[in-house]
């Protein structure tokens, strides 16, 4: 088995994952919005004619073609969705939604985008309870609506990938979190490490420790459930340690936090039953290394969380930005990378959170500042010498 999957194809030719911001528009006023989202639609959105030539772009990668994922604010907002959704689809793409959890979340429009092509639906799960969760997304009712609208989405046949933001308010209440995605079931749990951009600025940050133990809770889990992580890009460093470990009977240090959420699993009794037959490995993919962000207006980023654009669908196309664009390709260049992230042996696997980088430091090549991992230290290159001129 794998333990870390990587793209069928060249990243440099090509991304795994598209994410495409449908529009701003969103009812909610989430604690870690990162795009400040407003209730109104936005005149400068990307019309159906430019997000469909923004398709055709995408399916002119070639196949295998990226994972077409349309994203919000609120996707629902634009009343042309299932049209653009049946366009892509039609173009080959595979298509997934991922919604707010708003009223628009209601069978009549789940069953419009399944029945479009879309094959795949994201919801986001930021606490295991109704207060908890609404009281981070701003709205009060948002957690009943989501939970509803997952149920829904699975009666309905669509997979359903469920995002929990990682941030100190759901620190303690992530095995909580896990136990309900078991309970309801979920093609994959995705842990999302906060970026403190747009909104988010304002949230407490994490440790560096704290984040390590998140990851190793995150590992635990995968032995019942499918997880991965975004923004997390470490994750694959402690999945090659942790298989390490457990070959040769080792045990992880972890601290306190992973301690805690271990022990609250235990009592949930999330860790009993039947383990799955195959843990699902992580992608290698990162922000400009087989991912790619276009924005509403049709900018064109490493990832919705790393603000820097390398141009705009509707002058150039998406192909041309995504592989020769200055930006792109230095991200796809480890060496590149600077402080403890150019020194780290994992660099080329992990290369730490671009997008989180540039948001503490001003500086997308800096080091992650929430990875506690010490890279070995490199040896000297020897001086060459004359004698063997």
């Amino acid at each position: 088995m794998k333990v870390v999957r990587r793209p069928r194809h060249a990243v440099a030719d090509r991304p795994f994952l598209v994410i495409w911001e449908a529009t701003r528009a969103c009812p909610l006023a989430c604690l870690h919005c990162r795009a400040e989202a407003d209730t109104r639609r936005s005149p400068h959105e990307l019309d159906e004619a430019q997000a469909r030539a923004l398709m055709d772009q995408i399916a002119s990668f070639g196949r295998p073609h990226p994972l077409f994922v349309i994203t919000g604010g609120d996707p629902f907002q634009r009343p042309d969705l299932a049209e653009l959704i049946a366009y892509g689809a039609d173009l080959g793409l595979r298509v997934a939604v991922s919604p707010s959890g708003t009223p628009t979340l209601t069978r009549e429009n789940l069953t419009a985008v399944r029945d479009a092509g879309a094959v795949a639906l994201s919801l986001s799960v930021d606490a295991s309870t109704a207060a908890r969760h609404d009281a981070f997304r701003g709205v009060d009712g948002v957690f009943d609506l989501t939970l509803r609208g997952w149920r829904t989405a699975r009666e309905l046949g669509l997979k359903v990938q469920i995002n929990t933001t990682v941030s100190r308010h759901s620190l303690d209440d992530l095995a909580d979190i896990a136990a309900l995605v078991r309970r309801e079931g979920a093609m994959l749990w995705s842990g999302f490490l906060l970026v403190p951009t747009g909104r988010g600025a304002d949230l407490a940050s994490l440790t560096a420790a704290e984040t390590e133990d998140v990851l190793h809770f995150l590992y635990d889990c995968g032995a019942f459930l499918a997880t991965k992580t975004t923004e997390g890009h470490h994750f694959r460093r402690v999945v090659l340690q942790r298989t390490a470990l457990a070959e040769s009977g080792g045990v992880p240090r972890t601290g306190d936090l992973h301690a805690r959420l271990t022990a609250r699993a235990a009592a949930l009794g999330l860790f009993d039953g039947e383990r799955r037959a195959v843990r699902r490995p992580p992608m290698d993919v990162s922000s400009g290394r087989g991912f790619v962000f276009v924005s509403h207006t049709g900018e064109v980023t490493p990832s919705g969380f790393l603000p820097l654009s390398a141009g705009n669908t509707k002058h150039r196309p998406l192909t041309d930005i995504y592989r020769v664009s200055p930006l792109f390709t230095e991200l796809r260049d480890p060496e590149r990378l600077r402080g403890k992230c150019g020194r780290c042996d994992y660099r080329s696997l992990c290369g730490g959170s671009r997008s989180r980088a540039y948001a503490v430091t001003g500086d997308h090549l800096a080091e992650d500042p929430w990875c506690a991992y010490e890279p070995p230290a490199r040896p000297p290159v020897p001086e060459e010498s004359p004698c063997a001129q």
